[in-house]
């Protein structure tokens, strides 16, 4: 999603556990996450924005990461058939050569549908669901069974840009300073 919005980001895997972490409420441990990740990135570098994320579902009050297994991945489905749930993403922008760091939480509310348990197993079977948070994706296959939702599309599927474009403003970064090459493509 970064690099078709015009930027060319170097994907530094964190090494945070994340089970570890414990929060009162879902959109408490996204950020949590959020920030773990990207502090364990910047404290490596001399310079550079970092940019760290972490996705959760909230349904029902309960966090829904990625599912262990298939047979969690059916479970979730079964909690989630025919309800709403929240798609929460934690967001940290840490520019590391300054220690400036600004974050917050994108929110989009989710509506499933009622897929049968043959599309659900199906579905499940596609291996796409054991990589998602809530162990749906809405530009893949799980497309299919989400009706609709509230709030930024792009929070659902990793990352709310306008968000951070607001984060990224806030330690002094501007979105046409990332596009570098990219600004002068016609």
């Amino acid at each position: 999603m970064l690099r078709a919005a015009g930027l060319d980001p170097q994907v530094i895997v964190s090494g945070v556990d994340e089970d570890a972490f414990a929060a009162p409420a879902t959109a408490k441990l996204v950020g949590l996450l959020a920030g773990a990740k990207a502090s364990a990135v910047a404290d490596t570098l001399d310079e550079g924005v970092v940019i760290g994320c972490d996705s959760m579902l909230d349904l029902d009050g309960r966090a829904y990461g990625k599912p262990a297994s298939p047979e969690e991945a059916i479970a979730c489905w079964r909690e989630m058939s025919g309800k709403a749930g929240t798609l929460l993403t934690g967001h940290c922008v840490i520019d590391a050569g300054t220690g400036r760091r600004a974050e917050a939480v994108a929110a989009t509310t989710v509506r499933f549908g009622t897929p049968t348990d043959d599309e659900v197993s199906a579905y499940v079977a596609t291996r796409e669901p054991l990589s998602m948070a809530g162990a749906f994706t809405i530009e893949g296959f799980g497309g299919w069974f989400v009706e609709s939702i509230d709030g930024d599309h792009n929070n659902v599927i990793g990352v709310s840009l306008p968000l951070l474009r607001r984060l990224l403003g806030d330690v002094g970064v501007t979105i046409p300073a990332l596009w570098g090459q990219y600004s002068s493509r016609t």
